[in-house]
């Protein structure tokens, strides 16, 4: 995000603090990573005490201030964004947002009903060896087909690299609903992502590609919130939440807020706020 470095560094920050701060970022980072957000937080509040400018570094606080309930905290480091860097914050607002909407989700086997203009997304699951599809795959598929058949309009994404035996999840996922009497011509292959987050960004690009506007995203119980939050931030508006059926019951009360940690490391990796730098 930051291509030059001059003589007084970074955004008007000394060279010799700049190379401070970022290490500062990165221990933050890996502090969320790791689950130990008292300390990420803390690395940040020294960061921006040294350079109150870093919009990143002031997302990142807002984010986890959030997720820690800390008020006061949330709304310093969203004033401070607002002055520094007005696009910056309507993005971290947008994130907090999705956020909001994702745990307010609830897991749903009936297939929403919408219109041509929206896509159905299904997330790929790790592939056999052989490259052989498995049972929770199958039950993804399985409630995507049933969307498939309450929305014969819709464009359908399938997404999911990690190939195994040559096979990439989403190609398999492909063969498994033309195998079932969905059109070809009617299923999208993303086959690059390796992750929720490259799930979001990567299909986002291919439904307006194919002219949708908005998504019924498919996955187990247990992911639509973390692949909500996801596809919201990377700019799909999610209008249904469609899973198959395994650990429905466990999964319908909204997850406690420890349970939650993922939905939000996994928005700003979505956001793209830099891991490292």
């Amino acid at each position: 995000m930051f291509a030059a470095l001059t003589l007084t560094g970074l955004a008007g920050v000394p060279a010799h603090a700049a190379g401070e701060t970022d290490a500062l970022y990165n221990s933050a980072q890996r502090n969320f990573t790791d689950g130990n957000d008292v300390a990420g937080r803390a690395d940040l509040r020294n960061l921006i005490g040294a350079d109150p400018n870093d919009a990143e570094a002031l997302s990142l606080q807002a984010i986890w201030s959030h997720y820690a309930g800390d008020l006061p905290a949330l709304a310093d480091a969203m004033a401070r964004l607002n002055a520094v860097d007005p696009g910056m914050a309507a993005g971290t607002t947008h994130v907090l947002n999705a956020i909001g909407a994702a745990v307010g989700t609830l897991p749903n086997p009936l297939p929403a009903l919408v219109g041509p203009q929206t896509g159905i997304v299904v997330l790929g699951y790790g592939l056999l060896p052989d490259g052989a599809l498995r049972p929770e795959l199958v039950n993804r598929l399985t409630a995507a087909w049933l969307q498939s058949i309450a929305s014969p309009m819709s464009p359908i994404v399938v997404t999911g690299g990690n190939p195994q035996n040559g096979i990439t999840e989403a190609d398999a996922m492909a063969g498994w609903l033309i195998g079932h009497g969905v059109p070809a011509s009617r299923i999208s292959v993303e086959s690059r992502a390796g992750s929720t987050v490259q799930n979001a960004l990567f299909s986002t690009k291919l439904l307006r590609d194919v002219g949708a506007t908005s998504a019924v995203v498919v996955t187990s119980p247990n992911h639509i919130r973390r692949a909500v939050a996801d596809f919201i931030v990377a700019g799909t508006t999610v209008v249904g939440a469609t899973t198959s059926l395994e650990q429905l019951v466990s999964q319908l009360p909204p997850p406690a807020k420890q349970s939650q940690r993922g939905i939000y490391l996994d928005a700003t990796r979505t956001f793209q706020l830099a891991t490292s730098r």
